[in-house]
């Protein structure tokens, strides 16, 4: 009896063990550079109308509260609670910006900040 299992059981072993060796060549970095080019793609186009810049308003306070957080945990544990804490203030200021811009179209980004950039190099004058 246990020999016809073995037997019964050898396609099913013999069909996963193909199907694993299959998805071990697929390339995955494929899939995932495709959706960074997408990313990158969509950040290319501006923000047109009041939704898209909500929706990147959102985006850029959740993504600043992620970095905040991170930043708050290696802290120590006196500085972290307050770090904490500021850091979600932070995040609620810029969800209730990213609502007014929702209802008044006129408003602008959330977080505008400095000027262009003026030079990708570094100037030292030596005064002699």
């Amino acid at each position: 009896m246990t020999k016809r299992l073995k037997a019964r059981s050898f396609p099913l072993v013999f069909v996963a063990v193909l199907s694993l060796g299959g998805a071990l060549v697929i390339p995955t970095t494929a899939a995932a550079q495709s959706g960074d080019e997408a990313s990158l793609a969509r950040g290319a186009v501006p923000d047109t109308t009041p939704q898209q810049r909500y929706q990147t308003a959102i985006r850029e306070a959740g993504g600043g509260l992620k970095v905040s957080l991170a930043e708050c945990r290696e802290m120590a544990a006196a500085d972290r609670k307050s770090c904490e804490s500021q850091a979600r203030a932070r995040y609620q200021d810029d969800m209730a910006k990213a609502r007014a811009m929702l209802r008044d179209p006129s408003i602008g980004p959330v977080n505008v900040v400095g000027g262009p950039i003026r030079s990708t190099e570094t100037v030292y004058e030596i005064k002699n």
